[in-house]
């Protein structure tokens, strides 16, 4: 229906157009397709689903609409990332924030309507501020699965099963499910699979005449890039294969004369490397999506690839499928590959549903230059994961548990509420107190506490001033977990000490301190990753059992998780920074205008009304002097905080 031309169909043509039109939040309604009407129906009628539908089947419409219908009073929505979570602010901040409050950053106060954007990780935190949910919206739900994201699946379970006992509604997407196995997890739910696609896919599978053979696979990608209209999603399947295709363009690609991408490469060099393949690779007219840089960086690489005069392809890892919803086009697969295991026939199509998009592209043409997975039946399957032993009640889920798990679960409460007392375990519990979603980790920390507090008592170290008094206790706690930092421990025990310069230098200056620990760029952004997350995750909870197992001794360390969670910056400029706004721009706004970001009362939404004031009534572009392609991210950055009127 939404493809019907109202001006030259035939009345009953332009009739069934008319009744399919829904306000969706924007100034006009909106036609919506047979399949998004039916699940609106339903959901508008209060039942619970768990929809499977095509990537470019239109869900987004389907929650704006109820939310313009229905009104409901709180919805939260879980998204798997944060780059999703301000996409997802900015298409509801637009149409919505007249009427809710939009929250998507940590320790925001509530008001009487609201529309929570969170993470998983991040809702846990609201476990005890919100109290009554009209919708609960899992964007993704597959993520639950241990079997495609080990990583986020118990933090994604524990947000499921805590926030549907206050859910009057749960509403769960997905693309690719076959069937959708019993679990408690969706008990309630209608599982809802929907074929219908909005675009057809056209195939192309060069692989066969490539056979993996590099020299010949760099030459059917040249002349693709060169023969296709439109914009080109290029999947390399690993990091190490980002550079490879780099380098075919960086050596084969003329410089692209659109002005901005040339200001966007200088200001990259300018603010951070002059020597970094990103600058270079931009302004061959190819951006590179990974999921490591910051947020800021690629959100503006996002908005000039959907330009029509920005850039032409997109170097993506599986980032591209989990951050953001953006559609190509054309979508070249480079190596089926997903990290270093092969890839699923599940994220294989979820990546060739980038191809197309309704009301931009009908027809997506998919490029294999590597043979596709084999075809599989994509069932879903939600077990309890052993990581949720501490949050799980034994007796509500004792016919979906195994007889070890009930055995486990029971031995680690009563080893828990031993060590901490049963109301304290049971408090922290409820709070949502502890971040690491590793619950043994948790008890050996509070064992090591209780048999050796004294090894303890000198940790508020961490909170001087003086980075050099840290390495004692910042070695101690990343031993606690041992992999995953990125580097090897004294490189990141370095680059902890040198982060804590992160406001008072430039990033150039803050890469060339880093070079004498053979730290480079890219080693930057995951480190910092790892910093505000992974470490402050484990510091949290170390404290947390600090303040509980030895209360009173001096070794509350909240002022140091505190500057870790955001990076060393101010609280405000780190959550800017996540809403589109460089940390350099807003630190150049700060000198010119004095706004005391430093201030702990100032809270995100304050400041997001005063730069909206200023930029009103003085301009700030002016104001400080931004270069053009400052003031285009400045715009990109307004326009993801203003409302329609």
């Amino acid at each position: 229906y939404p493809y019907i031309h109202a001006e030259t169909a035939d009345w009953n043509e332009r009739l069934i157009y008319d009744l399919f039109k829904v306000d969706v939040g924007l100034n006009t309604p909106i036609t919506l397709h047979r399949e998004q009407s039916l699940i609106l129906k339903r959901l508008l009628n209060g039942e619970s689903l768990a929809v499977s539908a095509p990537t470019s089947f239109g869900k987004s419409f389907i929650i704006d609409a109820f939310i313009s219908l229905n009104k409901p009073t709180n919805v939260l929505i879980i998204v798997p990332t944060i780059s999703l979570t301000d996409e997802t602010r900015r298409r509801l901040h637009k149409k919505y924030a007249a009427e809710y409050k939009i929250i998507t950053t940590a320790d925001v106060s509530i008001s009487q309507k609201n529309i929570f954007i969170f993470p998983q990780e991040r809702a846990i935190s609201y476990l005890d501020k919100i109290n009554e949910l009209d919708l609960l919206i899992i964007d993704e739900f597959y993520k639950a699965s241990e079997n495609h994201d080990k990583e986020r699946a118990p933090a994604l379970l524990k947000a499921i099963m805590k926030f549907t006992k206050i859910a009057k509604q749960r509403y769960f997407l997905a693309p690719n499910i076959s069937t959708l196995k019993s679990n408690p997890f969706t008990k309630g739910m209608e599982f809802l699979k929907l074929d219908f696609s909005t675009v057809f896919l056209e195939k192309h599978d060069l692989s066969k005449q490539i056979n993996e053979d590099p020299q010949k696979k760099s030459s059917f990608l040249l002349d693709i890039l060169e023969n296709t209209a439109g914009k080109s999603l290029i999947y390399a399947g690993t990091y190490s294969n980002i550079n490879k295709i780099s380098a075919a363009i960086l050596n084969n690609h003329k410089k692209s004369e659109v002005t901005l991408l040339k200001e966007f490469s200088d200001w990259l060099r300018l603010n951070y490397s002059q020597k970094w393949m990103l600058a270079d690779i931009i302004e061959k007219g190819t951006g590179i999506h990974n999921g490591q840089l910051h947020r800021s960086i690629s959100q503006i690489q996002i908005k000039l690839f959907e330009e029509n005069n920005g850039l032409k392809n997109l170097i993506s890892t599986s980032s591209i499928v989990e951050g953001v919803n953006t559609a190509a086009e054309n979508v070249i697969i480079w190596q089926s590959k997903n990290g270093n295991r092969n890839l699923k026939d599940f994220m294989y199509k979820n990546i060739i549903g980038r191809s197309g998009r309704m009301f931009k592209h009908f027809v997506g043409k998919i490029y294999l230059l590597s043979p596709p997975p084999k075809e599989e039946d994509n069932e879903l399957d939600l077990t309890i994961p052993n990581a949720l032993v501490g949050d799980i009640d034994e007796t509500e889920f004792k016919n979906d548990l195994t007889p070890e798990q009930i055995s486990a679960i029971i031995a680690y409460k009563e080893e828990m509420q031993s060590l901490l007392g049963f109301e304290t375990f049971n408090r922290l519990q409820s709070e949502g107190a502890f971040k690491s979603n590793d619950p043994f980790l948790i008890r050996d920390i509070a064992v090591d506490i209780s048999m050796n507090p004294s090894d303890w008592l000198s940790i508020s170290y961490l909170n001087s001033e003086n980075p050099e008094s840290w390495d004692y206790f910042l070695y101690k706690i990343i031993k606690l977990k041992p992999a995953g930092w990125g580097v090897e421990y004294n490189k990141f025990v370095s680059y902890v000490k040198i982060a804590s310069y992160n406001w008072k230098l430039t990033i150039p200056e803050i890469l060339r301190k880093l070079s004498k620990h053979n730290i480079t760029i890219n080693e930057l952004f995951e480190l910092e990753r790892n910093l505000t997350f992974k470490l402050s995750s484990l510091l949290n909870d170390v404290n947390v059992l600090l303040n509980e197992l030895i209360p009173n001794r001096n070794t509350d360390i909240s002022p140091f998780i505190y500057k870790t969670s955001n990076a060393f910056l101010p609280p405000i400029v780190y959550q800017l920074e996540e809403y589109g706004l460089p940390r350099m721009i807003t630190k150049k706004i700060d000198d010119a205008l004095n706004l005391d970001l430093d201030n702990e009362e100032l809270t995100l939404h304050t400041i997001l009304d005063h730069l909206k004031t200023l930029n009103y009534v003085f301009g700030l572009s002016g104001l400080i002097g931004a270069s053009m392609i400052e003031e285009y991210i400045m715009n990109n950055f307004f326009d993801g905080v203003t409302y329609s009127q």
